[in-house]
């Protein structure tokens, strides 16, 4: 009898199953320090206990990104280890910070399906929730992916594709326990820039590139303990080339966003996202914003803010699509986020 796991195929996966992910993964600052160390992350919130205590929270927690690459990880087994592609985001929450001692599992349910036309690959939608040690959830998701089929001649299930919000309202957001941000120390965040000053429709150039490494990028994935073959093994890929982890081109781009929006401290809400091109070992990423949204929230100090933040390989600024409507070959990454901010 086989002991080892081939991953599901789209024919194993049933509308309405929930499925337990392992392994559970205490977190420490050695995954802040590592996260740091793989990305220019230095937002004063995830750097500075003192900073952290003096906005409400009872320390710094562990980035936003950290902890959705932990909880992104454990479904990698069960979920995308036979993924053509990862297709999209929807409805993120982060509900309350993780910090370092915290053990966080992944649970999903199944909640669409839709066989593709060739036969060869379906999309497999999950609503994904993060789980600490008192089983309190920290964050939840949708993301669907296109799944290969095992055996071509698998019946097709049925189609169900789940309604989905385009974006969070600002409403659904969830403002951690305490936070305030009247007394903030803008000399210490390293900017002054506050949501009052921000514009509905401004874009905003990140400046700054990275060229991502083959050895960091594994790195960071073996951290999050992201099992996708397409990430270690060139050999399955016709190119040659190993694609680098999605997760990782957001958390750069993020990092890269704190030149301008230094005071966009902590992610709330994810309402969409693609990884509009793959990217490859050699490439330069950029980063550019756009303002979406703002709304006010009941948290003293406190504004919300949402953001489109685009990734770059050939460092344009405001051009994401071309006359076609598809994405411009050197755009990696289109995500929509919302985040807080001091008023």
């Amino acid at each position: 009898m086989a002991k080892t796991n081939p991953g599901r195929f789209f024919e194993d996966y049933r509308l309405g199953e929930v499925i337990e992910h392992a392994v559970p993964r205490t977190v420490g600052e050695g995954e802040r320090a590592l996260y740091h160390a793989l990305y220019p992350a230095r937002h004063a919130l995830y750097s500075s206990d003192v900073f952290a205590a003096e906005c409400g929270l009872e320390g710094s927690p562990l980035d936003d990104l950290a902890a959705f690459h932990v909880v992104f990880g454990k479904t990698v087994p069960d979920i995308s280890l036979n993924a053509v592609a990862n297709l999209g985001y929807a409805e993120g929450r982060w509900l309350r910070p993780v910090y370092p001692g915290d053990t966080l599992r992944s649970v999903s349910e199944v909640i669409g399906l839709k066989q593709n036309s060739n036969g060869k690959s379906g999309v497999v939608w999950v609503r994904t929730t993060g789980l600490n040690q008192m089983d309190e959830p920290v964050l939840s998701y949708v993301r669907w992916v296109m799944v290969r089929k095992n055996d071509p001649d698998a019946p097709a299930p049925e189609i169900v594709v789940p309604d989905l919000k385009p974006a969070l309202d600002a409403a659904d957001l969830a403002i951690p326990e305490g936070l305030d941000f009247t007394g903030y120390d803008f000399a210490l965040a390293g900017e002054a820039h506050r949501w009052g000053d921000y514009a509905v429709g401004e874009v905003i150039d990140h400046v700054d590139g990275i060229t991502i490494e083959e050895a960091e990028h594994m790195i960071a994935t073996r951290l999050w303990q992201n099992t996708a073959k397409v990430h270690f093994d060139a050999t399955l890929r016709p190119d040659g080339q190993r694609l680098i982890y999605g997760g990782h081109v957001i958390s750069m781009a993020r990092a890269l966003s704190f030149n301008g929006l230094a005071n966009a401290q902590m992610i709330a809400g994810l309402n969409g996202g693609a990884h509009a091109n793959p990217c490859f070992a050699g490439l330069t990423v950029k980063a550019w914003s756009e303002v979406l949204d703002k709304a006010e929230t009941p948290a003293p100090g406190v504004g919300a803010i949402r953001l489109r933040l685009v990734a770059t390989s050939d460092g344009s600024v405001g051009e994401l699509k071309g006359a076609d409507g598809k994405y411009r070959p050197g755009v990696l990454l289109d995500l929509d986020y919302w985040a807080l901010m001091p008023v």
